[in-house]
């Protein structure tokens, strides 16, 4: 399984995904800066992933803190790396948590402080990937018998600590002898499931077919496809979903075309503060995402561009929410809670 991101005494290491798939080169971030602008660059991305970032980050910006003024210099750590990306909701998450212990430890020596709060973000990390393989677990009963899996963007372990939550659904199919092949949709402008998912598909041996955004109606109409599997940045009480854009065209088209649409996500990605998905922070990327392919322009000079990171998939159209906790259906504003108290 690749190591998307670890602690070590020279810093935090991750992957970096920009550089994928034709260079698997590692970066280290000595300071909580580099942490902040890894998860704003995407050289880290993924919901769960930049919660374990934000994490370590936090844990790092304490590490290299001096003694004066610690509280000014800890808030000043948690908001600089809460700015980085307002939409998945386990960033928030993470830093809450980091913020929770660094109130109930504050007291304690300064080393003996750092010392825990390092753990703690090392503890995110493992419970991640356990978190990931229980969802696995539960989801992989709910895709049919050797049939195809439509994905979108990239739910995989590059998008965790290991092991994924759509394509951790799809591992754990595959590891109970379910036989099913994956057909990606390449997710433009980031192309996250050409560079990122097919790479972690082919690494596994799970047969993998990439094809454009657009051609997901065609492949769903065609009865190849046995279900669809996503994962999520945030989801709201309602069961709304807030996932990398183009998934509410996939589940519109799923509906249409009967084939069951499951998201794959955390508890940590449950945001029960939010009725509904209409209250969801939208991230808006940079222009030249959409006006340029690897550096190249393919857009005219001047032209007008709109470029959301992510749209929100409405409740009616998700078969079931695949948690480490279990499988939640609607009315969503019941079982979610339910999970989530669990």
């Amino acid at each position: 399984m690749v190591e998307t991101i670890q602690w070590t005494d020279s810093g935090v290491v991750m992957i970096d995904q920009t550089r994928l798939p034709l260079e698997e080169i590692y970066v280290t971030c000595s300071t909580y800066e580099d942490v902040a602008a890894a998860i704003r660059g995407m050289v880290i991305r993924g919901a769960p992933a930049i919660g374990v970032a934000a994490a370590m980050g936090v844990a790092l910006g304490l590490l290299n803190a001096s003694s004066g003024d610690l509280d000014a210099q800890f808030a000043r750590i948690c908001d600089t790396l809460a700015a980085t990306r307002p939409t998945a909701v386990n960033l928030f998450w993470a830093i809450d948590r980091m913020k929770r212990r660094f109130a109930e430890w504050r007291a304690l020596p300064l080393d003996e402080l750092r010392r825990r709060m390092v753990a703690e973000a090392a503890q995110i990390r493992l419970e991640d990937i356990a978190t990931n393989e229980s969802i696995g677990r539960h989801g992989a009963p709910l895709l049919p018998n050797g049939r195809t899996v439509l994905t979108h963007c990239n739910a995989g372990a590059l998008a965790t600590a290991g092991y994924g939550t759509a394509l951790g659904v799809i591992r754990a199919a595959v590891a109970s002898g379910n036989p099913l092949d994956v057909f990606a949709d390449e997710t433009r402008p980031f192309l996250q499931g050409a560079r990122l998912t097919v790479w972690e598909l082919q690494r596994d041996g799970i047969p993998a077919t990439l094809i454009t955004d657009n051609m997901a109606g065609h492949f769903l109409n065609s009865g190849r496809i046995g279900s669809v599997v996503v994962g999520a940045d945030r989801i709201a009480a309602n069961g709304d979903v807030a996932n990398k854009i183009g998934t509410y065209s996939v589940a519109v088209l799923a509906r249409e075309n009967n084939v069951p649409f499951y998201v794959a996500a955390p508890i940590s990605t449950l945001d029960l503060s939010l009725p509904s998905g209409d209250a969801i922070p939208i991230e808006q990327r940079p222009t030249s995402e959409v006006t340029h392919v690897f550096g190249v322009q393919v857009a005219p000079d001047n032209a007008s561009v709109q470029n959301p990171a992510f749209d929100v998939t409405p409740n009616r159209y998700v078969t079931a929410i695949i948690t480490e906790r279990g499988v939640a259906r609607a009315p969503y504003e019941q079982s979610l809670r339910a999970l989530a108290g669990a």
